[in-house]
């Protein structure tokens, strides 16, 4: 098995407003091996996209360790930021509005390897920049079109390029697929797993999309409010969800099989507020299985091999169900 390649222990991070301190990332620990993508699912307002952009140093964290192939990244001066940024990069959910309006296919790509100072010379440069746009599938002849002149999918195999210009080795998906056409997202993500198989790229796939989390991710993480409820390998968590809101969240799948009706769980029930919660489960006030135990801080646990969720009723909800925890 191969080692972390990336890690977050005890991962904070809060906002200040005027009613207190928002708590967009609250207590997150998880692991990503060398070469995996780990899928971070949740509605809008979870705290995905800051778990990404804190865990790549674009927000510092408030608390809480950030491991990178063995080593504390948590606090790092700025020649070793600028050092790491080459190892660790991020797509971005617009393609639009990630690229500068004034730049060209070929200078988007460029830029990043002109500031690295790795290559000497016009030549070696433009060799380099079209062997990014070959590899991401972007046709030459678009080398000098601007951004506006692309359609989306073009557009975000720009960023994708632009990302991999440096040859990272771990790389923040924040929802790259979502602004875009069905059939434009199943191309970009296929070039995506390609690329991780080519490169040996390892993933955080953000996304509140869970067939296409389902497609791509070997692990799987499920956030609610700042916190992750569920964690597992992919699979496992699509066969046998333990949280009540994975399960909800799971039953808006949307199916084509009318021959197995999947029941739709609707969670009601009043949103808590990410500013200066109370502790116990943030789902509580939402949960159809909620009890006083409910109001007491819940840890992620380990109720089925390499499967871990933060539910004090997990475990008699499963064997409710007619199941045995071994």
């Amino acid at each position: 098995m191969s080692a972390p390649l990336i890690e977050a222990r005890h991962l904070k991070k809060y906002f200040d407003t005027p009613s207190g301190q928002l708590h967009a990332v609250d207590d997150v620990t998880f692991s990503i091996d060398q070469g995996r993508t780990m899928g971070v699912v949740g509605e809008s307002g979870c705290g995905k996209s800051t778990l990404g952009r804190t865990m790549i140093h674009l927000l510092e964290s408030t608390e809480g360790q950030i491991y990178f192939q063995g080593e504390d990244i948590t606090r790092i001066g700025k020649r070793k930021l600028r050092s790491l940024r080459e190892d660790m990069q991020i797509i971005f959910q617009d393609p639009y509005s990630s690229l500068n309006p004034r730049m060209s296919v070929r200078q988007v790509i460029m830029d990043p390897l002109k500031r690295s100072g790795r290559f000497q010379g016009k030549s070696a440069l433009d060799a380099e920049t079209d062997r990014i746009m070959n590899l991401v599938g972007i046709e030459e002849r678009l080398k000098n079109s601007y951004p506006h002149e692309l359609d989306g999918g073009r557009r975000q195999r720009v960023g994708i390029g632009r990302a991999l210009a440096l040859n990272p080795k771990f790389i923040v998906c924040d929802e790259p697929v979502s602004a875009l056409d069905v059939s434009i997202q199943a191309q970009v993500l296929n070039l995506l797993q390609d690329l991780q198989d080519q490169l040996g790229l390892t993933y955080m796939f953000i996304t509140h999309n869970l067939s296409v989390v389902k497609h791509i991710s070997d692990d799987l993480c499920v956030m609610y409010l700042g916190q992750l409820v569920e964690t597992s390998p992919s699979d496992e968590i699509f066969k046998m969800p333990l949280h009540p809101y994975t399960k909800a969240l799971l039953s808006a799948i949307p199916s084509t099989d009318v021959h197995n009706h999947q029941e739709r769980i609707v969670i009601k029930g009043e949103l808590t507020s990410p500013i200066e919660p109370q502790p116990g489960c943030r789902f509580v006030s939402r949960c159809p299985h909620a009890c006083k135990a409910c109001l007491q801080h819940q840890q992620l646990e380990e109720l089925l091999p390499k499967h871990f969720v933060a539910c004090c009723r997990a475990k008699e909800l499963y064997e409710l169900e007619g199941r045995v925890v071994k």
